[in-house]
């Protein structure tokens, strides 16, 4: 017998984030100061999902009042699958889905996006050169 499988749409201007363990330092590399960490202001984990991103209004016509509706146009998100993302706590919701914890997280609360790119051959700064 077949099983019905279920999905998370994320909706509007929001990312679905899989939450990190919080400490002083993310696995991502950024070390969160004491006073973020203490009062969990600041929070960090992966991208899982994004929304689609802000709506944008398209202008009526008078003249064409019950004529063909266009679909919805949006703003995408920066954030995309994959990233790391530190956001303010406070603005995230929690929620269990199958058996798994995530939060929604509203594109408001993004702090910093760490995100994992490839370099074409020299990128023109190494670390060794500074000193």
């Amino acid at each position: 017998m077949p099983r019905l499988k279920k999905k998370l749409i994320v909706v509007g201007d929001r990312l679905l984030v899989r939450p990190e363990d919080g400490e002083e330092r993310t696995n991502a590399g950024l070390y969160l100061p004491q006073t973020a960490v203490s009062a969990r202001q600041a929070r960090g984990g992966w991208v899982v999902s994004v929304g689609p991103g802000m709506p944008v209004a398209t202008p009526v016509d008078p003249d064409e009042a019950f004529g063909e509706s266009e679909s919805p146009r949006y703003v995408p998100l920066q954030a995309q699958e994959g990233d790391y993302v530190l956001f303010l706590h406070k603005a995230a919701v929690e929620i269990t889905f199958e058996k798994k914890n995530y939060l929604i997280v509203p594109n408001s609360a993004l702090l910093v996006l760490v995100r994992d790119e490839w370099e074409d051959g020299d990128a023109g700064w190494e670390p060794d050169a500074l000193g």
